[in-house]
């Protein structure tokens, strides 16, 4: 992992993504959550101010320590406690059947194999707990998509691994989720094929 991806990376995300917009999605993606909650590419802890009274306190799985570190500030004022348990979403240090939700906002498309993550996310989620997610992914139009193919690689390399070709329901429905609610859009201000979201939310059945 290079300068880049290590140490500005993060930085630019945590500028990046604190849009006014990005802001309404994390407030409104946050709203449902309960209980304890693991958030998988916690980050520089955006997603924060947002948790509702009902969180009792949130796991937070990060792999960037300056991520984490710049997130130290929010973790301080937040009124739930946060815990970095871990630094990979694919295999979460956490007992089956332990969590009451999960939490992953633009971060699936980023993990190397996102099927064990989500399998991770079910295995550690109560019967009947959510996963709320918001992720890049394919656009179903098909000029669309074939740019996001021609863009993938450069993508990859430049966003710390993010994918714009994610079938981002496939592999929520694979992984044995129950998908309750997704809303697709492009992203504003994003050109189409970078910016084309998946948002919903995911119920784990035994």
């Amino acid at each position: 992992m290079g300068l880049w991806e290590r140490h500005l990376l993060p930085r630019m995300i945590n500028a990046c993504n604190n849009s006014s917009h990005a802001k309404q999605v994390r407030e409104r993606m946050c709203a449902g959550l309960l209980g304890d909650v693991v958030e998988i590419g916690f980050g520089s802890g955006l997603n924060t101010p947002y948790y509702p009274s009902a969180v009792t306190r949130v796991l937070a799985v990060e792999p960037s320590d300056v991520g984490w570190g710049l997130a130290a500030g929010r973790v301080a004022a937040s009124h739930v406690p946060v815990e970095r348990i871990g630094l990979d979403g694919q295999a979460l240090p956490l007992p089956d059947h332990s969590v009451d939700s999960a939490l992953s906002t633009w971060t699936l498309c980023t993990i190397p194999h996102p099927e064990n993550a989500l399998a991770e996310l079910r295995r550690v989620l109560k019967p009947g707990g959510r996963l709320t997610f918001i992720e890049h992914g394919v656009s179903p139009d098909a000029g669309v998509a074939a740019w996001q193919r021609r863009l993938d690689p450069l993508q990859r390399r430049i966003v710390g691994g993010c994918r714009l070709t994610l079938p981002v329901l496939t592999v929520v429905q694979q992984a044995g989720f129950v998908v309750e609610r997704v809303e697709n859009e492009y992203e504003k201000g994003a050109p189409r094929p970078i910016g084309y979201l998946y948002e919903g939310t995911a119920v784990s059945h035994d």
